[in-house]
């Protein structure tokens, strides 16, 4: 057999990533100031509540993300760091562990120079801290009385939660090749560990303090620590946020028994989650849905960023662009459509968000807040009249160069027919001519089928990628959109009997920087998953985020 090359010493490249992040670490640190240690937190936690659109047995109820404003004493708050061990029988995850590290320990600073208290539990290796000043802190602390009597036992799912996980974990999780498995248990091998558990103890990135801090894996201990402390309030960081944060006897499904606010720190954890496995989407668009699912049934979420300033943290190599969709009409059923496109094919590329009307509040929408992290917005609105406040974020968002994906009504989205806005609310009839360069004038009625062609300039476009050449036929209503701007270029035309051809999709690149592509295709007839409508959508989306279109899609376990 011919030699092969040694395994790359992935030991050597733990340690001396340990001691960057060390040094990181202290740096964050010293780094992060506060006016006054002491201050509240002031919170914006998020919940899911169940959206009121129409629902059918193909399309899984949709929930809207609220985001609501809490001040929590620090003092009586606690953060609970889960299992963020030195190693793991997965490289992958103990890459992507070292990387939360300087941020979370960052986190914990904060949380002990307000008063709050840090509680450390890295399952299974408290025989390394049996003498540590922390550890003999927490067997100190009474048991509390009334624990439930299963507090010390894990916790696999709650009566509120719905039957099946919202990703397949039971191959264990890890996303690793077969190369890097084989090489990083003959590293670990090596170095004296048991391959398949090899945490000995906390990530040594991270504070333990011994004057403040404790040190626990039992639920009953760390109950009592809380109760011990009057604390009202638990953030909950580390991984992995789909078993241990979870499950754990003191993870968030125990906690929320204990009756104690809780809130998951979102962007300070991880999954173990093989994008081979159901529902096939990329390792981090799992952990997403997994935080979708503890927003819907266990307890809000928040952000590191309220508490530290900056960005929200994200993982090197989660690469993916932020698609917000905007959500609102009630015409032609986008609330179904769109989403299970965005299921279906962009699992992989895109991390998704929905932005939708607010129960019985035409106009009012919920979730507007994620356009400061959104790169492509999708509008499917018709007619809506918003509030000041929220038109002039959708603005300012836009005139900073965002891009925008415009479906069928988005031509007049924030129009009314007659008149001037409602007292209280706001209108943008330019919307159309100004972002897409269209010039909409009503549409012909029912009739026959559309046929549907590509241009001259849109032969060989990318945004017609895997389009039939030849065109199609759209079952929808033909918009009357003449004369579009000169700036926008016109790639699919349609035309019935007796009517002018009307271009039916087009691009500009907007003097602002932004592109923005619009197509008045949309009509639920025509998106079905393999459908030409849908095609031509999906490569929008990549198309105004910057990606090159892909020849061929790359599928989710919803696609099928």
């Amino acid at each position: 057999m011919p030699s092969s090359p040694p395994p790359p010493q992935w030991s050597q490249w733990i340690r001396c990533q340990n001691r960057w992040i060390c040094c990181l670490s202290l740096w964050l640190v010293i780094a992060q100031t506060h006016p006054n240690s002491a201050e509240d937190l002031h919170l914006l936690l998020a919940r899911q509540t169940p959206a009121s659109v129409p629902q059918t047995a193909e399309q899984p109820r949709l929930f809207r993300r609220q985001i609501t404003p809490h001040t929590w004493p620090t003092e009586q708050t606690a953060l609970i760091i889960c299992d963020m061990w030195d190693s793991h029988h997965s490289l992958s995850a103990t890459r992507r562990t070292g990387e939360l590290v300087p941020r979370l320990d960052a986190l914990a600073s904060r949380i002990r120079e307000g008063g709050g208290i840090v509680i450390h539990a890295p399952s299974d290796c408290l025989q390394t801290y049996q003498k540590h000043p922390s550890r003999l802190r927490a067997l100190a602390v009474p048991t509390a009385e009334q624990l439930p009597q299963e507090i010390d036992d894990w916790c696999h799912t709650l009566a509120s939660e719905p039957q099946s996980p919202p990703i397949d974990a039971s191959d264990g999780g890890a996303d690793d090749t077969p190369e890097m498995t084989n090489a990083w248990r003959s590293e670990l091998i090596a170095t004296g560990r048991n391959p398949d558990s090899p945490w000995l103890s906390q990530h040594p990135g991270l504070t333990v303090d011994a004057e403040q801090d404790y040190l626990s894996d039992r639920g009953s201990e760390i109950a009592s620590i809380l109760r011990h402390h009057g604390i009202e309030h638990v953030l909950m960081a580390g991984v992995h946020v789909n078993m241990c944060v979870l499950g754990r006897p003191f993870g968030l499904r125990r906690l929320s028994q204990l009756g104690i606010e809780t809130a998951l720190v979102r962007d300070l954890t991880d999954s173990m989650y093989n994008p081979l496995m159901w529902p096939m989407v990329s390792h981090f668009t799992g952990t997403d849905r997994i935080i979708d699912h503890i927003e819907r049934f266990i307890c809000p979420t928040i952000e590191s960023s309220q508490l530290l300033g900056g960005k929200p943290f994200r993982f090197a190599e989660d690469h993916r662009p932020t698609l917000t969709m905007l959500l609102a009409e009630d015409e032609y059923l986008s609330s179904q459509t769109l989403p299970k496109l965005a299921d279906a094919y962009l699992g992989h590329d895109f991390r998704t968000h929905l932005i939708l009307e607010q129960h019985a509040s035409p106009g009012v929408l919920a979730g507007l807040e994620q356009l400061s992290t959104t790169d492509v917005l999708l509008v499917s609105a018709r007619r809506r009249q918003l509030p000041p406040l929220q038109l002039q974020q959708i603005r300012d968002w836009v005139a900073a160069g965002g891009a925008v994906v415009g479906i069928r009504t988005a031509s007049h989205a924030f129009a009314v027919r007659h008149g001037q806005a409602e007292d209280g609310r706001r209108l943008w009839p330019e919307f159309d001519q100004q972002i897409f360069g269209g010039n909409y004038t009503l549409h012909h009625g029912a009739s026959e089928p559309v046929s549907v062609r590509p241009t001259a300039i849109g032969h060989g476009h990318p945004l017609l990628t895997g389009l039939p050449e030849s065109g199609f036929s759209s079952t929808g209503s033909l918009y009357r959109v003449r004369p579009i701007a000169p700036a926008a270029t016109p790639l699919l035309i349609g035309k019935i009997a007796g009517a002018p051809a009307e271009p039916v999709a087009y691009c500009v690149r907007r003097a602002d920087g932004g592109r923005s592509f619009y197509t008045s295709l949309g009509h639920p007839d025509e998106l079905g998953l393999s459908a030409p409508a849908s095609r031509l959508i999906i490569n929008a989306i990549y198309w105004a985020a910057g990606l090159p279109v892909p020849a061929q899609l790359r599928t989710t376990a919803f696609a099928d």
